[in-house]
């Protein structure tokens, strides 16, 4: 029988849930699957499914066994995964070290200079308080892996990279941390022309532990410099064989010509696909919600053979584009994937900051949300929200993924959703979990259990 979990204790200045032994798992038995009928014994070896067997119920009983873990009849689902959040920023509003940066007008120019003048007073011991919640608390909600933004510039240096290191190492056999070393102000404009930023950013890809580089082309002040901007970290990263992850098209101006075809043209220019340039991903893109149909099939069409991926980031776009005439903007990704056959996740972003300060660590709150947001209550709509926030994120950042099937040799990176308050509230299917997720879960990862 598994032993009692270690937690993280929160007011330390370590955590407890990094530091402790993982529980190893041999058989979790009597689960309810996702697309299954009845219940099923899943066996474990080597931190993949090696076996999926009916449950009988009069069979010796098992519990007591070392590396069983009765599920009782509760769903286990595929892990979840953040496909895009960022490390340094999160917490903002709840820490009491930037207690006076309020938000009162609500816009993104706002967010830009309230994140400036907290970034001014960053220090390893915040960042470290801040990253270690959230990484605590996307475990304890099911997540295993993540794609985390940490940014470098002439403000930070680097303080924010080498926490964000540190914290991959420290939660590494609990939670694939991904470190994107991200430029968010701009690479050619400004009073320097961008050049320190520029060569921060060469040394941040030549760290041990940096898989992911990215920038905000949006920012610059013309479109030559966005294209320059474009152009200067696809190469960076293309050369030092990282995946690349930009903020695009962060804007909702019609006037406005997507950036996205001069990305695509200059991918293939510079050879990305023959060259194995690592997956390319697509955040935010709200310009593209004015396409129509046609443009969004040449759209498809101009991607061809390139590793292209987008993620829409809801809870954030709602908060932050809006036009005057009242026009929200944010990927309809269940049209993208169904409709034009786009490879598109959903992901949280922020938590806790003047950029989006609602919401928590939790995936499927994005994805809970998005049933009213995109019309999609079905059951097969349900199940694509739930993977948009589990397979198909983690396939978007280039990571292994289970799928809703959970079939043999797949990784043993499950969540098992707990009872609910009562028999009729226990969440039995994904449409249930997407609907009203439950917070009490066991996270599972290469068959071991990584939170309490």
């Amino acid at each position: 029988m598994l032993s009692d979990y270690t937690i993280a204790n929160q007011d330390s200045g370590t955590t407890e849930l990094a530091q402790g032994r993982l529980d190893s798992l041999i058989t979790i038995s009597g689960a309810k699957l996702p697309r299954r009928p009845l219940l099923w014994d899943v066996s474990i070896s080597n931190g993949k499914i090696a076996s999926i067997d009916p449950h009988h119920f009069n069979r010796p009983d098992v519990v007591h066994k070392p590396g069983t873990l009765e599920a009782n009849g509760r769903l286990l689902a595929p892990s979840l995964c953040h496909a895009h959040i960022h490390l340094d920023k999160c917490f903002l509003l709840q820490d009491s070290k930037f207690s006076d940066l309020e938000i009162v007008k609500g816009d993104f120019q706002e967010a830009m200079t309230l994140t400036t003048k907290a970034k001014a007073r960053f220090e390893k011991s915040d960042l470290f308080r801040r990253g270690r919640q959230v990484v605590v608390e996307s475990i304890n909600y099911g997540v295993t892996s993540m794609r985390a933004f940490v940014e470098v510039d002439g403000d930070v240096m680097f303080k924010c990279l080498d926490v964000g290191l540190q914290l991959k190492k420290e939660f590494a056999e609990r939670c694939e941390i991904q470190i994107c070393a991200f430029a968010q102000l701009p690479l050619y404009s400004g009073e320097d022309d961008g050049d320190l930023i520029r060569k921060l950013m060469e040394e941040a890809a030549s760290r041990d532990g940096v898989d992911v580089l990215g920038s905000t082309p949006y920012v610059e002040d013309s479109e030559f410099k966005e294209k320059e901007n474009v152009r200067w970290i696809s190469n960076l990263a293309l050369s030092r064989s990282k995946f690349l992850d930009l903020h695009l098209d962060y804007h909702l101006d019609i006037t406005k010509k997507p950036l996205t075809g001069y990305v695509f043209d200059l991918l293939r220019r510079s050879n990305w696909k023959e060259y194995e340039g690592k997956a390319i991903t697509l955040g935010h893109c709200t310009r593209l919600t004015h396409l129509k149909p046609e443009e969004w099939r040449r759209l498809k069409q101009e991607i061809g053979e390139l590793p292209v991926s987008f993620v829409g980031l809801p809870t954030s776009d709602l908060f932050m584009m809006r036009t005057k005439e009242g026009y929200r903007g944010t990927l309809h990704v269940p049209d993208m994937i169904y409709k034009y056959g786009f490879q598109a996740a959903i992901a949280i972003n922020n938590v806790g900051n003047a950029f989006t300060p609602q919401g928590n660590c939790d995936p499927l709150s994005v994805a809970s949300l998005c049933v009213g947001l995109y019309c999609t209550g079905t059951k097969s709509n349900t199940e694509l929200l739930y993977d948009c926030v589990s397979s198909r994120a983690k396939q978007v950042v280039g990571l292994p993924s289970s799928s809703l099937d959970l079939k043999v040799g797949e990784p043993a990176d499950f969540v098992l959703f707990e009872k609910a308050f009562s028999k009729l509230r226990t969440r039995k299917s994904i449409a249930e979990v997407v609907y009203d997720p439950i917070p009490g879960r066991i996270t599972i990862r290469n068959g071991k259990v990584t939170n309490g």
